[in-house]
């Protein structure tokens, strides 16, 4: 049982959460709740530690903690190290899986989301978790600007970061892997563009989104086949960057069903 908020463990625990040089140094990340531990366990994830709240008597109900330490803390020390307050008194140390673009599995006619320097882990959460609704093949996030395993991004996505197959890597890469596999790539954007209910996503494609301040870089622009845009009826020239990878999504999932039907 740790009772001291300035236990060892715990302020490594901490320091973990705050500094993502320390999740790449150790390769170690913290998740927090049991819905989202049970999506990193099913999704493979080695679990290294998992520190439950005292008074909490079902924090491991339905966790498989195989090999975990298995730490009890006080009510005061989870409050130390809890993000949120409803997240079931349990908080988990997981070792990070590095996975690449060659570790997505080959699908006839794939469905990507590519993101480009998305800096807010709250933006990218909600990318992940529309993603996972419309069934999409794999994230890939570009020159990132948070790492994948931020607790905010976790926090956000409920899990689907663990769910959807998600690869960072630079802009290079992914738009060699693009073009080596013979997926189209619609950049969207304001300039030069077709609105996106006219062009044909049925086939393998990779939806490739920029930030909202700058949009995507002009490598990107020139790899593109096509230029794809949402119209915009109102005043302001641009959506919240989850919000538009959402409605191309499903844009995307509404002509491949058509196609089946």
């Amino acid at each position: 049982m740790i009772t001291s908020p300035q236990n060892e463990r715990i302020k490594h625990l901490v320091q973990l959460q705050q500094k993502s040089s320390l999740r790449r140094q150790e390769e170690l990340f913290v998740v927090e709740g049991r819905r989202e531990l049970l999506h990193c366990i099913n999704a493979g994830y080695e679990v290294k530690t998992i520190f439950v709240d005292n008074q909490k008597d079902d924090a491991l109900l339905g966790v498989d903690s195989k090999n975990a330490e298995i730490l009890e803390v006080s009510s005061r020390v989870y409050e130390k190290i809890a993000y949120r307050e409803s997240t079931e008194g349990i908080v988990a140390v997981v070792k990070v899986r590095k996975n690449t673009l060659y570790d997505f599995a080959e699908k006839e006619n794939p469905l990507y989301v590519v993101v480009e320097a998305v800096e807010k882990p709250g933006n990218l959460g909600a990318i992940l978790r529309s993603a996972d609704a419309a069934g999409i093949d794999g994230v890939i996030v570009c020159d990132p600007l948070t790492d994948l395993y931020n607790p905010n991004l976790i926090r956000a996505s409920i899990g689907a970061v663990f769910i959807v197959p998600t690869v960072a890597c630079t802009s290079e890469e992914c738009i060699a892997w693009l073009k080596e596999n013979n997926i189209q790539i619609l950049t969207a954007q304001l300039q030069d563009s077709s609105l996106y209910y006219d062009v044909d996503m049925k086939k393998a494609t990779a939806i490739v989104m920029g930030t909202e301040a700058t949009g995507l870089t002009a490598q990107w622009r020139e790899a593109a086949d096509r230029h794809i845009r949402i119209p915009m009826c109102g005043k302001l020239d641009s959506l919240n960057v989850s919000v538009s990878s959402a409605i191309l999504m499903f844009e995307a999932v509404r002509q491949r069903q058509e196609k089946k039907e």
